[in-house]
């Protein structure tokens, strides 16, 4: 390759290199080993081209590594050094080595921007010699995991310091969205009734429930003018006595039965010494005679031995006394001293469930459910209103609904025969025509239109 000499510039060597005039006069042996010392970013790429010549006899085409960061950028073309006045003579085809060397090794530093949440290490730049292409951002749809930094090939520098590997930020999972199986449904659960107070009828107040409780009394007055209780009975012992006969049995049967046993035993000090066997006969056709005998002479020695032969009128008094509980005790207290009581039969708990006053079963909170909803005036005669509608109309069965003077208020109308022609079929008593219960019923019944019942084995 022929050497071509330049007295201004230095002379080109066969491998590339360029040698001044002033470095060709130095002596070989006083040329120090150093080095290459580092440049601010805009010296090394513009004076690559003079660095190629003034390098002197090391090895040729061998360029200093340098660092760079992101931030120095210098336009290619620009030359600004130190030695800009020997530069200048230098044609611009012996300067495009290194001003191409230069800037391949501004975009081997110069990486794109990883997205915004994956963080990619910095990779290790190739050696200055060779010029390693920009590696593209791996896009964040396919790369779930950082991309590891590459080594560079041995012998070589890196153009920039590594950075350490960012951890990504794991995402609490979103809370899964529960799903219920198509065609069931949660049922939804009632809170069990006050114990004291009525609980209302779906959305109805307590004020519309007391309300229409009180006007269903006042129209079964109306209706039942000549209540009264229905057993035959001329002082307390007779009506204590047979209030407790009248368990499991109707009163129309205790009513037949019990003129042959207070014509035999008409006082308790009588019923008290008389012979089991003889009022277990009496009492045969009320059912259970055995234990209903055990009863009543046994609550006849309690009323002769602790209370002088006489009903006591208190309540307290009245429950200990043999077969005696709060239904016999009111029933006794309102219609034999005139105390208001509320009468819990099997008629009362049936009608007040059914017009929704109470939810109850006991009879003690449905006693205390309904009390709450009547002053305590009213309550012997609603026990009896009560009592004869269901005897009459409102049925444990088949209620004659057709036939129903407060049908507009009850919430259960139409469990019953709602026809008025066969609702009417359904009536009993003096409503239908038939015989009460009572052999001797009060006068105001017998106006009514009310007939007495007949007597046992009169049909």
């Amino acid at each position: 390759m022929v050497v071509r000499r330049d007295s201004a510039v230095g002379e080109q060597g066969s491998d590339g290199g360029r040698e001044t005039a002033k470095a060709a006069k130095r002596p070989a042996s006083t040329k120090p080993e150093t080095k290459p010392e580092k440049k601010p970013a805009a010296a090394r790429a513009s004076g690559a081209a003079g660095k190629a010549g003034g390098a002197g006899k090391g090895a040729p085409g061998k360029k200093a590594p340098s660092r760079r960061t992101e931030s120095e950028k210098v336009p290619d073309g620009k030359a600004v050094s130190g030695r800009a006045a020997d530069d200048e003579a230098t044609p611009a085809r012996e300067a495009a080595p290194a001003r191409k060397a230069a800037t391949t090794r501004k975009s081997t530093t110069a990486r794109k921007p990883e997205p915004a949440g994956k963080a990619t290490p910095a990779r290790k730049a190739a050696p200055a010699g060779k010029a390693t292409p920009a590696k593209k951002a791996t896009p964040a749809a396919s790369a779930k995991k950082a991309t590891p930094a590459k080594k560079a090939p041995a012998g070589g520098k890196t153009t920039t310091p590594s950075t350490k590997k960012a951890t990504p930020i794991k995402k609490a999972p979103r809370p899964r969205k529960q799903l219920v199986a198509p065609g069931k449904a949660t049922a939804a659960v009632h809170a069990a009734p006050a114990k004291t107070v009525a609980k209302p009828a779906g959305d109805e107040s307590r004020t519309a429930l007391v309300r229409r409780a009180r006007r269903i009394n006042r129209e079964l007055a109306e209706v039942y003018p000549y209540a009264h209780p229905e057993l035959d009975f001329e002082n307390p012992f007779q009506l204590v006595v047979a209030t407790v006969l009248s368990a499991q049995t109707t009163d129309l049967r205790v009513n037949q039965t019990t003129p042959a046993l207070f014509a035999k035993y008409p006082t308790p000090e009588d019923l008290a010494a008389a012979d089991p066997e003889e009022v277990e006969e009496i009492l045969r056709p009320t059912g259970f005679f055995r234990a209903k005998t055990k009863s009543v002479i046994g609550l006849s020695k309690a009323l002769t031995e602790d209370f002088g032969g006489e009903v006591p009128g208190r309540l307290e008094d009245l429950v200990k006394l043999p077969g005696v509980g709060r239904k016999t005790a009111f029933v006794v207290l309102g219609n034999a001293f005139g105390r208001p009581g509320i009468t819990v039969d099997t008629h009362f708990q049936r009608l007040v469930r059914r017009w929704r006053w109470t939810a109850e079963t006991d009879p003690d909170k449905i006693e205390a459910a309904v009390g709450a909803l009547f002053p305590k005036s009213d309550w012997t005669d609603l026990s009896h209103h009560v009592i004869w509608h269901g005897r009459r109309i409102c049925h444990a069965r088949k209620p004659a609904c057709g036939a129903c003077p407060i049908a507009p208020l009850c919430p259960a109308y139409g469990e019953g025969e709602t026809d008025p022609e066969k609702a009417r079929k359904l009536l009993k008593y003096e409503k239908g025509g038939l015989p009460g219960q009572r052999l001797n019923p009060p006068q105001s019944y017998l106006d009514a239109g009310g007939r007495p019942a007949p007597p046992l084995g009169a049909g």
